[in-house]
C-alpha cells in the first residue's frame, strides 16, 4: 500500500533538486533531511546459519527480492570533518521475518532506530563518494525488542551541494539472536540540504591600465628583465646574444668566436699536449698519445725500447732486432745454421738421407733445452725440371724435416715448414755448383 507513495515521494524529490542543483559549495555537507527505501533479506544468512558477512559471500547463494522485507526510512546526516559524516535514521519495516517468535499473520509492522558512522574516501566536493559504514541500532519485531549493528558500504551522489543520494548495503549483525536475526539491508535514498548554499558575492571589476612594457633592442625581452638592453639576444640567456651557440652569452664568455663550456668560461676543453684528445680525457696530458690509450703514448711493458704493439715479447725485455724478444745465443744460431747445411735428399725425392741425421738431433737437442725456441724450415730448389714439380718438392722436402723434429718429441705448434721451389735461388743455377747452393733447406731460429 505505501510501496507507491514512498516511490512517487522519492522521484519528487530527485527531481527537485537536480532542477534547483547549484555548484559545489563545501567539502563538508551541512545538515541534511530525507526519505530511503529499504529491502531486508532474512532469508538468506539464515538458510545458511551465517555468523558473518564473509560466510554468506562465500556461499553466494542469494534468495530471490519475493523471500526479502521492504520498508522505509526517515534520516538525517550532518558532515563532522570533510571525510566523516554522522547519521540517524528511523526505520519502517513491514517484516514477519525477524524472529521465529512473531505470530502474527501477514507483515507485522517493526520500528527501529539507529546512529552510524560514515569514512568517506573523498571530501564532499566531488560528484561521486564511496564510504564505510558502522552504527549502533535497536528495533522491536514483534512484541520482543533486539540491538544489532549495521556494518558495511555506500556511496553518494553530491547534487551540487543541494540535496544528495545515497545508495547502502549493511549486513546487520544481531546482539539477540532469539529476537532478530542477522540479516541483509539495502537502501536507496535522498536528503536534502536544510541550509542552502550561499551565492557568492558579485566582484565589481576595476580596470586596470595597460602600461606597454619597454623592449629597446626589440628581442622580445623587456628592459627590465634584460640583461643585454641595448643589443639583441635570446630569451633563455635574458636578452644577451650567443654567437658561437655554446649556450654561454658573449658578455660572459672568453672565446665568444668557438663553441665551449661553461667549466672554461665558453672556451674549448684544453689539449695540452696536441695529441687531438682533450684534457678531461687525456690520461697523459703532458705527453702526446693515441685515443685508444686514452691519450698515453703506446706503453712499453718491459720497458725494452720495443712499444707493445710491435713487441712480440711485451713482457720480456728484448732487443729491436729481435721483435722485442731476447736475443738468442750467437753460439746456437751457428749450431743449427751447420745443421742445415747438412741435410741430405735423395736425387728429385723428399726421402731424407740418414747422413743427415746427426745434426737434426743436435737441432731438437737444442729445442730440447730452451722450450722457448721455436724452428721455421724453408725448402729450396734448383730450376732443373718443371717449376710446379720443384714447387711440390720444396714443400715436402721442408715437411720431411719438420716430421723428423716432430717425431724426436718437439711440439709440432713449434715448428712451421714452408717450400718455396726454384723462386728464392742463392747462386747462379747455370753451373753445377750454383744449382747445388740453390738445392737447399733453411734452419732459422725464432723465440716469439
Amino acid at each position: 500500500m505505501i510501496k507507491r507513495p514512498v516511490l512517487f515521494l522519492l522521484a519528487s524529490c530527485l527531481l527537485f533538486n537536480v532542477a534547483s542543483a547549484q555548484k559545489f559549495s563545501s567539502k563538508k555537507k551541512g545538515n541534511l533531511i530525507g526519505f530511503g527505501f529499504n529491502v531486508v533479506d532474512f532469508k538468506t544468512p539464515a538458510e545458511i546459519k551465517a555468523t558473518s558477512l564473509g560466510d554468506v559471500l562465500k556461499q553466494n547463494d542469494w534468495k530471490s527480492f519475493n523471500n526479502k522485507d521492504v520498508g522505509i526510512s526517515l534520516m538525517y546526516w550532518k558532515g563532522l570533518t570533510n571525510n566523516i559524516d554522522f547519521s540517524a535514521r528511523y526505520n519502517g519495516l513491514f517484516t514477519s521475518n525477524a524472529n521465529d517468535n512473531i505470530k502474527r499473520t501477514g507483515d507485522a509492522y517493526s520500528n527501529e532506530f539507529e546512529g552510524a558512522l560514515h569514512a568517506k574516501a573523498l571530501s564532499d566536493d566531488h560528484l561521486f563518494n564511496p564510504f564505510l559504514t558502522a552504527g549502533l541500532g535497536i528495533g522491536n519485531y514483534g512484541s520482543k525488542w533486539g540491538g544489532y549493528a549495521p556494518l558495511g558500504l555506500g556511496v553518494q551522489a553530491n547534487l551540487m551541494s543541494s540535496a544528495y543520494l545515497f545508495l547502502q548495503a549493511h549486513y546487520r549483525l544481531s546482539f539477540s539472536k532469539s529476537n532478530l536475526k542477522n540479516n541483509l539491508f539495502y537502501s536507496f535514498g535522498v536528503a536534502d540540504n536544510l541550509s542552502k548554499p550561499k551565492d557568492a558575492p558579485v566582484l565589481k571589476e576595476v580596470p586596470i591600465p595597460i602600461v606597454e612594457p619597454k623592449d629597446t633592442d626589440g628581442d622580445g625581452v623587456v628592459d627590465t628583465e634584460d640583461a643585454c638592453p641595448d643589443v639583441a639576444g635570446l630569451a633563455s640567456l635574458k636578452g644577451c646574444p650567443d654567437g658561437d651557440g655554446d649556450g654561454i652569452a658573449d658578455k660572459d664568455d672568453k672565446c665568444p668566436d668557438v663553441a665551449g663550456v661553461a667549466k672554461y668560461n665558453g672556451c674549448p676543453v684544453p689539449d695540452t699536449d696536441g695529441d687531438g684528445v682533450n684534457d678531461e680525457e687525456d690520461k697523459c696530458p703532458s705527453v702526446p698519445g693515441l685515443a685508444r690509450y686514452n691519450g698515453c703514448p703506446i706503453p712499453d711493458t718491459d720497458g725494452d725500447g720495443v712499444n707493445d704493439e710491435e713487441d712480440k715479447c711485451p713482457s720480456v725485455p728484448g732487443i729491436a732486432a729481435n721483435n722485442g724478444c731476447p736475443e738468442i745465443k750467437k753460439e746456437v744460431v751457428a749450431k743449427v745454421q751447420k745443421a742445415a747445411g747438412q741435410i741430405f735428399f735423395a736425387t728429385g725425392k723428399d726421402v731424407l738421407l740418414k747422413k743427415s741425421h746427426i745434426q737434426l738431433n743436435e737441432v731438437v737437442k737444442l729445442l730440447e733445452e730452451d722450450p722457448t725456441l721455436k724452428l721455421d724450415i724453408a725448402g729450396h730448389t734448383d730450376d732443373v725440371g718443371a717449376e710446379d714439380f720443384n714447387q711440390v718438392l720444396s714443400e715436402k722436402r721442408a715437411n720431411a724435416v719438420r716430421n723428423y723434429i716432430v717425431g724426436k718429441g718437439i711440439s709440432e705448434d713449434r715448428i712451421t715448414a714452408s717450400g718455396y721451389g726454384e723462386a728464392q735461388p742463392i747462386a747462379d743455377n747455370k753451373t753445377a755448383a750454383g744449382r747445388a747452393k740453390n738445392r737447399r733447406v733453411e734452419l732459422e731460429l725464432r723465440n716469439w
